[in-house]
């Protein structure tokens, strides 16, 4: 499940894109969710459109405050605009996007009312 939602061309991307986990000063505790089980599910979500208490954890190995969790952690880290760009990069340097064309979505620019 976890190769299915984070194929390893997603995870060679977003894996040197992933903020380093902070050593905890106090040592022991449980080990650290694996990352790209972490990123698999919030995968999942995203296309399956569920919400976090519908996440199928046993799919993944993680549990659903941990995928919680981590996905705040990214949010904050700015991890699905690096990730954004990177392939945007990567589809450039391959000649696979044609930029003569571009579409502004409506619904995302502020209309004033009554504006010239």
């Amino acid at each position: 499940m976890i190769h299915t939602w984070a194929p390893d061309d997603l995870w060679q991307v977003a894996q040197p894109l992933i903020p380093v986990a902070a050593k905890r000063p106090q040592g022991g505790g449980k080990r650290r969710a694996d990352d790209r089980a972490v990123l698999a599910a919030i995968a999942y979500m995203v296309q399956a459109g569920c919400s976090w208490r519908k996440l199928p954890a046993v799919f993944f190995g993680v549990s659903r405050p941990t995928v919680h969790r981590r996905f705040t952690e990214w949010t904050r880290h700015g991890l699905w605009e690096q990730i954004h760009h990177e392939l945007l990069h990567r589809l450039q340097v391959a000649g696979g996007i044609d930029w003569t064309r571009a579409i502004v979505d409506s619904i995302s620019v502020r209309a004033a009312k009554r504006g010239t």
